[in-house]
């Protein structure tokens, strides 16, 4: 069943958003004819590629009424992913509270001229279900998200300002009266080391599952076409894919492009570990829109394969969405979807992507 409130609530951010941003079209500027152009923006942060020291100031009890501030310092280091419609960023926090680390994951929506900013904590594992959103105006990025504060609704604000080629500034406020006031809460400044990310690394402590499948692949994919309605029509691509290690092995990215006669298929998958559950969080978005499907896929490896379940929508109806990895060795892999409308007695394949390694 739809949540009902989520889907409200994500409205009605839209609409505050624009009133915040005192416009009806984040990211919109306007035409010599007068006539509203949106504003392409997916080049909007390349200006953060690259690898940082930072500053940072934190309020320990924020909406508290509390004033207690700590400062440390951290690393930065943002890369593009899927030819530039996306960047991640790995980062690493030091204050007298400890240390935090996190990855964000920043896609860019075509359609809507606006981007979603996804986040990470090591220590979890699990992408935030509901992404800040937003876009920049004049040198200036704005974005906004509803969260959870000691069992309050709040709204969470993120700026990207003061950006020159060397530096810029970020800082995170927190509103409990519907935007009214913001109070600061996190405060960053960073200082440019290099004009290049931090290369991917791996760590011995850390989960081997995904080992198998780092590394550029020659991808087929066969596509059902038309899902539980007794379709016997395979759809195939041809393309490529790459696999790269996050935080040093506890996360990974996939991106696949592939081509055949129905069209070209292009898709980012964020895989994340979660050492507390011992299980992987499968994360998926498309190039159409630049969001990533909630929920993710949970499970993990036994016996030489994975297994990965969650609860879907498909056309109005509620089904199990299976993913599997199986045929695994150092030159290949299979992975395969499928889909159950009977609380999984029976599955319907629907997705096969063959990996064969590239020499």
């Amino acid at each position: 069943m739809m949540n009902i409130t989520r889907s409200l609530s994500t409205c009605f951010l839209a609409l505050l958003f624009a009133l915040l941003t005192q416009t009806g079209w984040a990211g919109q500027t306007a035409s010599p004819e007068g006539s509203a152009v949106a504003r392409d923006g997916q080049h909007d942060f390349d200006f953060s590629i690259g690898s940082w020291k930072t500053h940072v100031r934190r309020l320990l009890k924020p909406l508290s009424g509390s004033t207690e501030w700590v400062e440390g310092t951290g690393t930065v280091s943002t890369r593009k992913v899927w030819n530039g419609r996306a960047d991640l960023e790995e980062l690493t926090m030091e204050t007298p509270a400890g240390r935090l680390e996190g990855l964000a994951l920043r896609l860019y929506n075509p359609k809507t001229h606006q981007w979603r900013l996804y986040w990470v904590n090591a220590k979890k594992g699990v992408l935030t279900s509901l992404p800040s959103f937003g876009a920049f105006k004049e040198g200036r990025g704005e974005f906004y998200d509803q969260e959870t504060l000691n069992g309050k609704n709040i709204l969470v604000r993120e700026l990207f300002s003061d950006i020159t080629p060397s530096s810029y500034h970020f800082d995170q406020a927190f509103s409990q009266d519907l935007g009214k006031t913001w109070e600061p809460n996190l405060i960053v400044d960073l200082t440019r080391t290099s004009a290049e990310p931090t290369a991917p690394s791996l760590s011995e402590d850390r989960n081997h599952d995904f080992d198998f499948n780092y590394g550029h692949w020659k991808a087929h994919v066969s596509r059902l076409d038309g899902q539980l309605v007794g379709s016997t029509k395979w759809v195939e691509y041809d393309g490529v894919s790459d696999v790269t290690p996050l935080w040093n092995g506890r996360a990974n990215l996939i991106e696949v492009q592939v081509e055949g006669p129905a069209g070209r298929l292009e898709g980012l998958g964020l895989r994340l570990y979660d050492p507390e559950n011992h299980q992987w969080n499968l994360n998926w978005a498309s190039s159409r829109d630049g969001i990533i499907g909630v929920p993710p896929t949970v499970g993990g490896f036994k016996d030489g394969g994975g297994e990965f379940l969650d609860q879907e929508l498909l056309d109005g109806r509620d089904i199990l969405v299976r993913n599997t990895y199986s045929n695994i060795t150092k030159d290949g892999a299979v992975f395969e979807q499928a889909f159950s409308p009977d609380g999984g007695k029976t599955w319907e394949k629907n997705w096969m992507i063959t990996f064969s390694r590239e020499k």
